[in-house]
């Protein structure tokens, strides 16, 4: 577990930032949905939905199982792709690209590949190569897809493995780890490819409670230590309202209201975000 007192929050401070920006710094958003449509089949998951994000801003999104959160990060992880609208990362359009005349066309999978890395994603399921030993799990992406030689993955895959509290464990496998420490082994995963955006879907639905505290603890230091743009779905709201710069609430495709944490936990302003949290609190 991290803490303040822990040398190990200086090297998350130090360690390597993001790859450089491709947008225009002008640009103030990080993310920006603009209209965006989400359906399958007839059902209608993100209905014109006007989202931002800005650079280094922590955002958590609350709301019913079902709502479309989920959906949000997958639409940024390219697993779907937007029926409507228009999804900008860092100024830059994102779920299309540049076509004939300037004109914006769906984005074909070359383009979407080379704009993905600058995203990690931590899943709900750890999804941890269960053949490779945990280092080789933190090490494989930045070799094949950042060109990292082995010996360079290595040395930061051990850094962050440190940082997460796993640093005697770069020789095992997923199977010889707890729950948690899998999920803070897919951390350390995720910001080996040094993104600008981190992606958080729901990391301790899967973990026994007495398990919780410990992943919770490691997201806590990289927020409070890191520039890194996170976007996370939880309905750990203790944690939503520790991390977070804004807390959106969220409900059939729409964000209801949105606003510091202290201001929406304590005075919402719509009756179903009063509902919602009078159920979870």
């Amino acid at each position: 577990m991290l803490s303040e007192a822990n040398p190990r929050n200086d090297a998350l401070a130090q360690a390597d930032p993001p790859a450089a920006s491709t947008g225009d710094p002008a640009v103030a958003d990080m993310i920006r949905f603009d209209r965006v449509v989400k359906r399958f089949g007839d059902h209608t998951v993100l209905d014109q939905l006007d989202f931002q994000l800005r650079r280094g801003e922590r955002v958590t999104l609350i709301g019913p199982s079902g709502s479309g959160k989920t959906t949000i990060l997958r639409l940024l992880m390219t697993l779907e792709r937007v029926t409507e609208g228009t999804i900008h990362v860092d100024g830059q359009p994102f779920s299309h690209m540049p076509g004939a005349r300037g004109k914006l066309v769906p984005a074909n999978e070359k383009y979407l590949r080379e704009h993905r890395r600058r995203i990690g994603m931590v899943f709900q399921q750890f999804n941890l190569f269960p053949n490779m030993k945990v280092l080789e799990n933190v090490t494989e992406a930045p070799v094949h897809v950042l060109g990292l030689s082995r010996d360079e993955a290595a040395e930061r895959g051990r850094e962050l493995l440190d940082l997460v509290g796993l640093a005697d464990k770069c020789d095992a496998h997923p199977t010889q780890l707890s729950g948690g420490q899998q999920q803070r082994v897919a951390i350390a995963r995720a910001l080996a490819m040094r993104p600008d955006i981190l992606l958080l879907d729901e990391v301790t639905s899967a973990l026994d409670p007495e398990l919780v505290a410990g992943v919770l603890d490691v997201l806590r230091d990289i927020a409070h230590s890191t520039d890194i743009t996170m976007l996370c779905v939880t309905h750990e709201m203790g944690f939503a309202r520790d991390v977070s710069d804004r807390v959106m609430m969220f409900d059939h495709g729409h964000v209801l209201e949105a606003g510091p944490p202290d201001q929406l936990f304590e005075s919402p302003e719509h009756t179903r975000t009063r509902e919602f949290l009078s159920a979870v609190l």
